[in-house]
């Protein structure tokens, strides 16, 4: 029987130490969902033995949502309720720490709501989200909390209790918390996916070709793209790991300047909606046509919701020398799945992917950010040069440069 006590105290002294880097005196927000509480409460305890001057948290309900999907004029449910978008502010205004525990308690809970009305939702995701992270303001880290209902969806062949323990050893694998120093595994995997992101970030490709299985698609670059790691710093200079676990490396490319075709490689949850058998054709940067086998009216509606939900935000690329992506387990949570293969996101840009002021001013803006996985040991990625040559970046999982 595993210790599951030992491991949630330990993992919570990680996501507090090492992913938000919780300061003396901060105020600290956490977003989480019923069956998370254990996890929840020992994070809380380790935020005040680090000097946490307060720690608040707020619990998404997502049996609570399918009321409101069920029964919410349509009209109705992309409504956000100030009070939380002035608390994100709020933490943003006070430097705060921040801490979202993600995977899917309830996957049950949104059986057989009409695809399209759940799309019109996205909380706990908040509209505001992505300027705050732009702003730099708070030191922040997402990680996934195991619980039974997560568990019976990613391993449905076996009974609740050996789903629960295989889901706990996968996540204390993947997180590294089976390393005697979990936290020093974390920057020796860090600094090598930083010494890549530096060595694409001076090749200074014009625009990166996926292409693969169902996958042909070119990603314009701006000038002043930059590729980054999961290690990021706040203006106050507090450095903290955004995602724990994050296996890749990521940029912000042009928006304007994305065309092909794509196919997910990955079936995707995204704010309680499933979907699977994505596929995407853009122009001229848009997502022109959107299919799926499952959720598709879904995620049309995602990249319905503004003028920039339909662009994208964020191209990443990932290897096959992380932990996630060999376990070929699929965990229908984005954290997870998008650390197993490459991947892009449509919807709000990430001003850290751009170095230059004037290229800031083009990225694109918008309320959503939903990544999706297209990346695969058969996928190959090139950097395209100025001058049209392909320079071979990823072949089998493993980088060329």
């Amino acid at each position: 029987m595993r210790d599951v006590a030992d491991l949630t105290r330990r993992f919570a002294d990680l996501i507090v130490g090492f992913g938000a880097n919780v300061q003396p005196g901060q105020i600290v927000g956490i977003t989480t969902n019923p069956g998370k509480e254990e996890l929840t409460r020992q994070i809380v305890r380790a935020a005040y033995e680090r000097g946490a001057r307060w720690v608040d948290v707020f619990t998404h309900d997502p049996w609570v949502k399918r009321q409101r999907l069920a029964h919410g004029d349509e009209s109705t449910l992309d409504y956000v309720p100030p009070w939380m978008v002035d608390r994100l502010e709020w933490l943003s205004d006070e430097r705060a720490a921040r801490i979202t525990l993600t995977g899917n308690a309830a996957p049950e809970a949104l059986e057989g709501i009409d695809p399209g009305r759940a799309g019109k939702d996205v909380l706990p995701y908040l509209p505001n989200t992505g300027d705050v992270v732009n702003r730099a303001t708070t030191n922040w880290s997402v990680s996934p909390a195991p619980t039974p209902g997560w568990a019976r969806l990613v391993y449905p062949d076996v009974d609740v209790a050996d789903a629960y323990e295989r889901l706990w050893d996968a996540i204390a694998h993947v997180c590294r918390l089976d390393e005697g120093d979990p936290e020093a595994a974390w920057r020796e995997r860090g600094g090598r996916l930083q010494d890549v992101a530096m060595q694409l970030t001076e090749r200074r490709f014009d625009r990166m070709r996926l292409h693969g299985p169902g996958t042909d698609v070119t990603v314009g670059l701006m000038a002043s793209s930059v590729w980054l790691a999961a290690d990021f710093e706040t203006v106050g200079g507090i450095r903290h790991y955004p995602n724990v676990p994050s296996e890749e490396i990521f940029t912000t490319p042009d928006p304007l300047r994305v065309h092909g075709h794509v196919t997910a490689t990955r079936p995707l949850e995204v704010y309680g909606a499933m979907m699977d058998g994505i596929r995407v054709e853009f122009e001229g940067g848009r997502a022109v046509k959107i299919d799926a086998d499952r959720g598709g009216d879904a995620l049309r509606a995602l990249a319905a919701k503004d003028d920039g939900a339909s662009r994208l935000g964020e191209l990443a690329l990932v290897d096959g020398e992380g932990r996630i992506g060999p376990l070929d387990t699929v965990f229908y949570e984005t954290l997870l799945d998008e650390n197993a293969a490459s991947h892009i996101a449509l919807g709000n840009a990430y001003q850290h992917g751009v170095a230059d002021e004037a290229d800031r001013q083009r990225l694109n803006a918008s309320s959503i950010h939903v990544d999706f996985m297209i990346g695969s040991p058969e996928l190959d990625v090139d950097g395209i040069t100025h001058d049209g040559n392909a320079v071979p970046v990823l072949r089998g999982g493993a980088w060329q440069i």
